[in-house]
């Protein structure tokens, strides 16, 4: 692998709705949706779903800080979930959905501890930023068919978007005359 390559891995709710935000930079070699941070060994999505292997469901994004810093993908990330909520994302609540950041790196832990610290000062939400800061652990890639999903199954990712409150979220949270 390129030197200057590294790896991140971001839980936030459901992994169908975390992947589009990521895939079209410059610098991104890759997002993956997967499962990390339970105790059963190659877990199926039904093990995840069910809550029976402790995983998250989580995208892991291979990019070049070079060209798009582990700093921007943490921008990216923060406007993607509700960083308060540890119960779950949107409409998907229980364990699998709950929102973390995995870090790979010291470095990449001290970025994230600094924007999570940032985040939660800034007075933008009414509860806490409770989002964990984890240190990466094995990662599963998830079936196939949950890959790129928002392409592969366009009506039915839109659908289930449309429902999920997400959209609602980022614009009352991030839009730009917020941020």
């Amino acid at each position: 692998m390129n030197k200057s390559i590294e790896k991140a891995a971001f839980a936030g709710g459901c992994f169908w709705c975390m992947v589009k935000p990521f895939k079209d930079w410059d610098g991104i070699h890759g997002v993956v949706s997967g499962y990390m941070g339970g105790h059963v060994e190659n877990p199926t999505y039904e093990d995840v779903k069910k809550g029976d292997s402790g995983h998250l469901e989580v995208v892991e994004i291979t990019f070049d800080p070079t060209v798009f810093s582990y700093q921007k993908l943490l921008d990216v990330y923060w406007q993607q979930i509700d960083p308060t909520d540890n119960e779950g994302q949107f409409q998907d609540r229980g364990h699998s959905y709950s929102p973390a950041i995995f870090y790979y790196t010291d470095h990449q832990q001290e970025i994230a501890t600094r924007s999570k610290e940032k985040l939660d000062a800034s007075g933008m939400f009414t509860k806490p930023v409770n989002t964990p800061i984890r240190p990466s652990e094995t990662f599963y890639p998830a079936e196939e068919y949950h890959q790129d999903f928002y392409k592969k199954e366009a009506a039915h990712y839109e659908e289930d978007r449309a429902k999920s409150g997400r959209d609602e979220f980022i614009e009352n949270h991030w839009s730009p005359k917020k941020v």
